[in-house]
């Protein structure tokens, strides 16, 4: 039977990696795809920007693995090395985010009650309105906001990320929500809480 046949958790891909360079593959492959569409989400960066800071991400990890802390989630430790990267990214661009690079489906799981919407041109005029609502919250707001609702992340798992404590995890998801339910509602949007 051949190793890729079988599910292996993130612990036993790392310590397969560990011992043959080659094993690492598999974590690129599980990671590169949840990796990209999170870099986009926090980020301006188009498609090769992207791959340039997941291939910078995947050789910092590849060069860390030793030190790698098995306390840890290796998923957690693998988001923290791509937010740290992709905050770095900006930061040598000189620039803030400029637009959300969310999917409308995505607004929808994070705001938008569907119940009220009446007609598709309705929930476009929303959506349009919201996106403009998110590019304009602070970055830290959106940054918790996109971990918890679209890449569904515990506190513990935002804790690790962040390297913030819980308490202040939930005070940032909660001040960003209110902030962007209040400029919702300035301009006649109803979003729920």
């Amino acid at each position: 039977m051949s190793q890729h046949s079988i599910e292996r958790s993130d612990q036993e891909l790392v310590e397969l990696a560990k011992t043959n360079p080659e094993n690492f593959e598999a974590l690129v492959v599980k990671y590169q795809q949840p990796l990209f569409y999170y870099i986009k989400r926090i980020s301006y960066f188009d498609e090769e920007d992207i791959e340039d800071i997941l291939q910078e991400v995947f050789i910092k990890v590849y060069k860390s693995l030793n030190a790698f802390d098995n306390t840890l989630k290796f998923s957690s430790w693998i988001y923290q090395i791509t937010r740290n990267n992709t905050i770095d990214s900006i930061r040598k661009k000189h620039a803030r985010p400029q637009t959300m690079q969310l999917e409308d489906d995505e607004l929808l799981k994070i705001f938008i009650s569907t119940t009220d919407i009446e007609n598709e041109t309705a929930m476009k005029d929303k959506l349009e309105k919201v996106k403009d609502i998110l590019s304009k919250l602070p970055y830290k707001y959106k940054e918790v906001m996109v971990l918890k609702f679209l890449e569904q992340k515990t506190y513990e798992e935002m804790m690790d990320i962040l390297k913030k404590p819980k308490g202040t995890v939930a005070a940032l998801i909660s001040r960003g929500r209110k902030m962007v339910t209040e400029e919702a509602a300035k301009q006649g949007l109803h979003l729920t809480q």
